[in-house]
């Protein structure tokens, strides 16, 4: 027979562990009639899938594995799956390979992985009419019989109680495939959710993956930028470090602010994310450098103009205190002169001036008239009067329209008067007329530049 020459799949699985449940056999008699063809009916449930290479096989009562079976027939091939679950299939076993003796066999439904899914009440191989034979035997016989009787029914009882806990573990077995189908379709449901989520989130990671690819290449651009625009910086930065040192080289203040740019442009180096506040808070700073420069600027200015101011004041000051200094020299000689010419009047007198009492009175008390110290008057006054005409004979300045005494010209006097008419530079000695103050005076602030 074709359909049994190819050994079907069997396995070691043992019977704690084979779902009995998943294929349910129907109409099946207590008892065959050999010699005759057996057909097999049988219902698959929702619960199991048949495949192409699952097989009903024929086994004897108390088998413990599927490699155990008598003989077997391959399943008809699944075409439309979903048609026949609920529809009842037909499996016809040959009257040739059945089994001869009287044992208790069943059908077993077995798929391609050697597991067995369905299993149906025991039966026989015997006539119809056995029980009506008279059937002579010995005691012995009968003994034996009754033995193996006695046997059959404690096999009966065992494979009853069995039945029903198989029974009623294909029943929990049921629920619990219930249930677990039910989870298992609550997974598939979360799992075709999480897929999709999954797929929504991988798309938008993807999204976002070129987003931050793209911003990280303007990024790098931009950090290039900023590089250039640090070296510019810096450049500019030592070229106004140089001019503010050159500008503000007294100032400690400045140069301490300086170097903090110096280490905040160290800095910049180090964190290119703070580039731009960093940048704010230099151009606030080179602002207030400026602004407290306008400020140096403006106080420098003050302080020029103030130096200017008391240059000048001083210059006015030593033009004074030179004019004065002249004017009292000038003074002091033409004291000095006055006595000389006052003792040499004396000693034309016949008078000792050493032996005189009192005192020659000086050029402002001549100026004044006679001196108060004589008490009996100058003797000699009629002489001085007489002779005053000769004595007091004048001559003119050379310089302006000024007389002096012929007695009492002297080229010292002269030359006095002559320094008291023209103003001379203390540096460079060069003569201003007094008429030309303003001149002179800018003069010698022109030295102090």
């Amino acid at each position: 027979m074709e359909d049994t020459v190819e050994d079907p799949p069997t396995s070691a699985v043992l019977l704690d562990h084979c779902h009995f449940s998943q294929v349910i056999f129907n109409s099946v008699e207590k008892f065959y009639v050999p010699g005759g063809d057996v057909s097999c009916y049988y219902t698959v449930t929702q619960q199991f899938i048949p495949r192409r290479k699952d097989w009903i096989g024929i086994f004897r009562v108390g088998w413990k594995t599927a490699r155990e079976y008598y003989t077997f027939m391959w399943v008809a091939s699944p075409t439309d799956v979903k048609s026949r679950l609920t529809k009842q299939q037909e499996v016809q076993f040959k009257a040739y390979y059945l089994p001869k003796d009287d044992e208790y066999y069943q059908f077993c439904y077995v798929d391609q992985d050697g597991v067995v899914r369905g299993a149906s009440t025991p039966f026989q191989f015997r006539p119809e009419n056995e029980e009506d034979i008279l059937v002579v035997t010995t005691q012995g016989e009968v003994e034996e019989i009754e033995q193996h009787n006695s046997k059959l029914c404690k096999e009966n009882q065992e494979l009853k109680d069995s039945c029903v806990s198989l029974q009623k573990q294909n029943s929990d077995m049921q629920a619990e495939l219930q249930k677990k189908q039910e989870e298992l379709e609550t997974l598939k449901s979360i799992n075709k959710k999480l897929e999709e989520q999954m797929k929504e989130q991988k798309d938008s990671w993807e999204a976002v993956l070129l987003q931050l690819k793209e911003q990280n290449q303007k990024i790098s651009s931009e950090n290039k930028k900023m590089e250039v625009r640090v070296d510019q910086l810096q450049a500019q930065l030592s070229m106004q470090e140089k001019e503010m040192e050159k500008l503000v080289q007294e100032n400690q203040d400045k140069t301490e602010q300086l170097e903090h740019l110096k280490k905040e442009n160290g800095q910049l180096f180090l964190s290119l994310t703070e580039q731009r506040e960093y940048q704010k808070t230099l151009e606030q700073t080179v602002e207030e450098l400026k602004q407290k420069e306008a400020t140096a600027v403006k106080k420098q200015q003050e302080l020029t103009d103030q130096n200017f101011d008391l240059s000048r004041k001083l210059i006015d000051n030593k033009i004074i205190y030179d004019v004065l200094q002249k004017e009292k020299e000038n003074l002091a000689g033409a004291n000095d002169f006055l006595k000389r010419e006052n003792s040499r009047l004396m000693s034309y007198m016949g008078l000792d001036f050493d032996s005189l009492p009192y005192q020659v009175p000086t050029s402002d008390q001549e100026g004044a008239g006679q001196s108060p110290g004589l008490v009996y008057g100058n003797p000699y006054s009629g002489i001085q009067e007489s002779s005053a005409p000769n004595l007091l004979s004048s001559q003119k300045c050379r310089t302006c329209p000024s007389d002096y005494a012929d007695d009492i010209f002297d080229h010292t006097l002269e030359e006095q008067h002559i320094e008291m008419r023209y103003l001379n530079c203390p540096i460079c000695n060069k003569s201003f007329s007094a008429k030309e103050k303003q001149i002179f005076e800018d003069h010698v602030f022109c030295h102090a530049l």
